[in-house]
């Protein structure tokens, strides 16, 4: 198939890059516009009780979680004519607004007895809170359009609006900023690091030419499953990284074999078959256990993840089709030309340089190094281990949660008014929690019971129901029948609570309220137990996520190698390696080790979907390596007479031949994800520093020193297999063989066109 597909690009190069060029600017045009088609939401788990409770308020209770909070001062305090001025006019419009506002409430309006949480302790600021309805989209969205038009103070007040729905709307917009500041900052970057590598001009722009036609068709392809199904705009931000990394990848690996078979004396089109028909089926293996790590995102129920999942595997197959079809089309035309424009040619003519002269590949550093290894591969591989398990110690104490506010770092007014609702007032209004029953047989006594039984519970301050206002099990406010829901049915209960709703008190006090003995089912909404549910949600799905990679990782890994040992050990090796850089991520973002070096404020815990987000990706980056590694190791081992010498020799050849290419790979890479590290919001900075961690350490310490180490140790015994599993590989597994003639593109003669007549292959 491979070569078929070689020939198909030596005879009719231009037709197949005319083709790319229709379907690039097809896609550009139906892709452009996709953003407006994404949404900003996917964090809810669309079965647990919190979202049930929350559409269960918004259709038929005027009541619900404050999910946007209006920070109201003036000069003469809270009580000044000022503030309430513009408290009650923030508070009427909002009332107003019954498509988008389940209720509204603010100090200046609501019983002396509520009024206390929504005052801040040294009486300077009071507080409007309300619920925006609407899904985890619909909420950003009119939070931020009613924070526009209501955010304005009266006779001098001045507002600041906050709460969980316009936090995700800020933290939505300054994502959008911070990657295409990191996009700016790292094409340009890549674009020269490309230049040293190669050295070419052409050889250059090649990559970076296939990561421009991989990214734009998954544009295309995220707006046309966008019209199927909920997908999140973070996805389109990941497809640019992962597109321009993948595309350099593997155009780097295609492009620097094709460069070593011209210089190894093969014409160009043989040295392009030899190309496709090798690095090719790296390539293809490679995009499978990149595309399988990313599709196990499907399992999980947000489409948040799910979308990485639809934009991880549609970005993959691209590269990969265009590095393999694409880009052999592209090297036919180029032909020897691929080295033209050596820039460090003339700087080494302009600095009165010498040429360098080619060395032996025995004499090279990464031959060297793999030789070092396996003279003390237990030592060697001993040390590296222990130096992964130290830094991998601090993920035995790991927490995870959901980001709130403090994931913003820019000074945007909900960071602003989080701080102040946690510093300054006795309750945290956006903090609260709202049980809701819609039961048809509510009764009075039944209310009053229950209302008094949680208000008992540790962490609650109050509990405000049709019953009434209960502290500590006693009534201290009058009944509220205005929390019974539109059709009489079922209440409302609104939990106050000062207890930090991302916090294990948080997560507590959801277990407590949930489990308490009520004649009726209760669900409760609210931050802390859309926390608990969405971890629960993450949680029950991460081991089937996890089985799923491993499996299909192992089963590629031995349709490629034909060996069951080398697949268990980059699984052991990969699992090493980003332990420890998740060890690393719980030091510097849980602990708060270099927070004020990159500006981030410690939560405690680690953003959950962004550490399953990092493993699934950085365990496909670190398979990607592992790929172009083993694929000359094995090339080298399948010609030998399959002695410990000669695995010995394949690994320390497999090594020198891609030791520079997944270094310069890596270091590409990593320019790519590191840019992320200087966003204003801290889990972009998570996944910027760790998968910049995991890539450089997957391509030096376990590709330099652990994979030599452990293939000395195994000697040949790296290559076992069961004989059923033999038999299996010799009929299924992707073999190379050799190529059938090569076709030849003819030259034109008067009257004739050059892709006109063509030499049939065999």
């Amino acid at each position: 198939m491979l070569t078929r597909i070689a020939n198909l690009a030596i005879r009719a190069p231009r037709r197949v890059l005319a083709l790319t060029g229709l379907l690039l600017v097809a896609g550009a045009l139906f892709g452009a516009p996709v953003a407006g088609h994404l949404l900003t939401g996917g964090f809810t788990d669309p079965s647990a009780d919190s979202t049930h409770a929350t559409n269960i308020i918004d259709a038929r209770f005027h009541g619900g979680q404050a999910n946007l909070v209006f920070l109201v001062s003036a000069p003469g305090g809270v009580d000044s004519d000022a503030a309430a001025a513009t408290g009650r006019s923030i508070q009427r419009s909002l009332a107003k607004d019954t498509d988008w506002v389940g209720f509204a409430s603010s100090y200046w309006t609501v019983p002396k007895a509520q009024a206390a949480g929504l005052r801040s302790k040294n009486g300077d600021s009071g507080l409007v809170v309300a619920h925006i309805k609407g899904n985890d989209n619909q909420i950003q969205v009119r939070s931020g359009k009613l924070t526009n038009q209501l955010g304005h103070g009266l006779q001098g007040a001045t507002v600041q609006a906050g709460g969980a729905a316009l936090a995700y709307h800020q933290v939505n917009d300054q994502t959008k900023k911070d990657l295409a500041k990191a996009e700016v900052i790292s094409v340009p970057l890549t674009a020269i690091a490309l230049i040293l590598v190669f050295g070419s001009m052409i050889a250059a722009l090649v990559p970076l030419a296939i990561g421009i036609f991989a990214i734009i068709m998954t544009l295309a392809i995220l707006r046309t499953l966008a019209t199927i199904t909920d997908v999140s705009i973070y996805a389109m931000n990941m497809t640019t990284a992962l597109g321009l990394a993948l595309a350099i990848d593997y155009s780097l690996f295609m492009v620097s074999r094709y460069r070593e078979e011209l210089a190894a004396g093969r014409d160009p089109n043989e040295a392009i078959v030899t190309t496709v028909r090798t690095a090719g089926r790296t390539v293809l293996f490679s995009a499978l256990t990149v595309g399988l790590s990313m599709s196990a995102l499907i399992v999980f129920p947000m489409y948040f993840l799910r979308s990485f999942a639809y934009a991880g595997l549609a970005v993959v197959a691209l590269a990969a089709a265009a590095s393999i079809i694409v880009l052999p089309a592209c090297l036919t035309l180029i032909g020897t030309r691929v080295n033209a424009l050596d820039l460090r040619a003339l700087l080494r003519r302009a600095l009165h340089r010498p040429e360098p002269q080619p060395k032996p590949l025995e004499r090279g550093l990464w031959y060297r190094l793999a030789g070092a290894v396996m003279r003390r591969p237990a030592t060697l591989g001993i040390a590296v281990t222990a130096i992964f398990l130290v830094l991998g110690a601090p993920f035995l104490k790991a927490n995870f949660g959901y980001p709130d506010d403090r994931i913003i770092n820019s000074g945007a007014s909900a960071r602003a008014v989080g701080d102040v609702l946690r510093g300054d007032f006795t309750q945290d209004a956006s903090a609260g929690l709202v049980g809701v029953t819609d039961s048809p047989s509510v009764t009075a006594t039944e209310l009053t019971a229950y209302t008094a039984q949680v208000s008992r519970i540790d962490g609650v301050e109050n509990v405000t129901s049709p019953a009434g206002t209960f502290v500590d099990g006693k009534q201290v406010g009058p009944a509220q029948p205005n929390m019974r829901s539109t059709t009489g049915d079922g209440a409302l209960f609104n939990v106050a609570t000062d207890v930090d709703p991302f916090s294990s008190t948080g997560s507590s006090l959801v277990h407590h309220l949930r489990d308490a003995t009520a004649p009726w089912k209760v669900y409760y909404s609210g931050a802390a137990a859309f926390n608990v549910d969405a971890m629960t949600g993450l949680g029950g799905k991460l081991p089937l996520a996890l089985g799923l990679i491993a499996l299909a990782t192992f089963v590629v890994l031995f349709l490629f190698t034909g060996s069951v040992v080398v697949p268990i050990k980059a699984l052991v090796l990969n699992m090493l390696s980003l332990t420890a850089t998740f060890g690393a991520m719980v030091w510097v973002f849980q602990w708060g080790h270099l927070s004020s070096l990159l500006g981030f404020t410690p939560t405690g815990y680690l953003v959950a979907n962004m550490v399953i987000l990092m493993f699934c990706l950085a365990f496909g980056m670190s398979m990607d390596y592992e790929v172009f590694l083993l694929s000359r190791i094995r090339e080298e081992w399948v010609n030998s007479d399959h002695s410990d010498a000669a695995n010995r020799r394949a690994v320390s050849l497999g090594l020198a031949r891609t030791g520079r290419i997944v270094t310069a790979a890596a270091a590409l890479m990593a320019i790519v994800f590191a840019a992320m590290v200087g966003s204003k919001i801290a889990f972009m900075q998570l996944f910027g520093l760790g998968l910049t961690i995991a890539v450089l350490a997957d391509a030096t310490l376990v590709r330099g020193i652990l994979v030599p180490a452990f293939m000395r140790l195994m000697g040949r015994r790296n290559w076992w297999a069961p004989r059923p599993l033999v038999r299996l590989h010799d009929r299924f597994g992707l073999t190379e063989v050799e190529p059938p003639a090569i076709a030849q593109r003819p030259q034109p003669g008067p009257g004739r066109h050059p892709e006109k007549e063509l030499t049939p292959t065999a």
